[in-house]
């Protein structure tokens, strides 16, 4: 994006004067980056790019009218050259998810330190990927998968579970999952036994607690 002998160029982005202000006068006492601009929402960022072709947009999320997510995206597919570094001060999870599949190649919270986000600034602008501690640890916990709701029955088992915690009778469970009746008896005898219940009506809370039972 720039040789050694280039300063990294930054367009900085958020609806807020102060903080723009303050993220400037930051950059702007750090050597070997140049503040090229700044802009207060979305739709201006774009524009600015198309102006200036910054290396990097330090870009804020939540900003009214073309929000961060937004503007990234229409910055990663139009301006490839481009890096963009979100900033904000929320570390949300369907935020960080949108974000990233937007194109940012680097994610930090406004709390972040001088030396991490001249240190982010710095490596988004060579190419890579950069994110926060708290970002990279919500996002190793979005990968976890999830437990199956009563994850001690099995698929069929589950299946039955659902359609007898949705209100079906033995025969419509039957005909549903194109079992007969009696297959369907002997799935609600070890569902009955695995879930440590006695009767339908027990089976049926702990499943509607488990999340079952609701018509999809």
């Amino acid at each position: 994006m720039h040789n050694g002998a280039m300063p990294t160029r930054v367009l900085i982005v958020d609806d807020h004067p102060v903080v723009r202000g303050g993220l400037q006068a930051l950059l702007e006492t750090l050597d070997g980056i140049e503040v090229t601009g700044h802009a207060s929402d979305g739709a201006a960022a774009v524009r600015e790019v198309a102006l200036t072709h910054p290396d990097v947009v330090v870009m804020d999320l939540r900003m009214p009218g073309v929000d961060g997510v937004e503007a990234t995206r229409a910055i990663a597919a139009g301006y490839p050259g481009t890096a963009v570094l979100v900033l904000t001060m929320f570390a949300e999870d369907t935020l960080v998810a949108d974000a990233l599949a937007a194109g940012a190649q680097g994610y930090l919270l406004k709390g972040a330190g001088q030396d991490e986000i001249a240190r982010a600034i710095r490596t988004v602008a060579a190419g890579d990927s950069i994110f926060s501690r708290e970002v990279a640890d919500q996002l190793l916990r979005q990968r976890e998968p999830r437990p199956p709701a009563l994850p001690q029955l099995t698929e069929r088992e589950r299946e039955v579970t659902h359609l007898l915690a949705a209100g079906h009778a033995n025969a419509d469970i039957a005909a549903r999952l194109a079992i007969s009746p009696k297959t369907v008896g002997n799935h609600i005898s070890a569902i009955f036994l695995k879930l440590g219940v006695a009767t339908r009506a027990e089976a049926i809370v702990l499943a509607r607690d488990a999340g079952l039972g609701r018509e999809r």
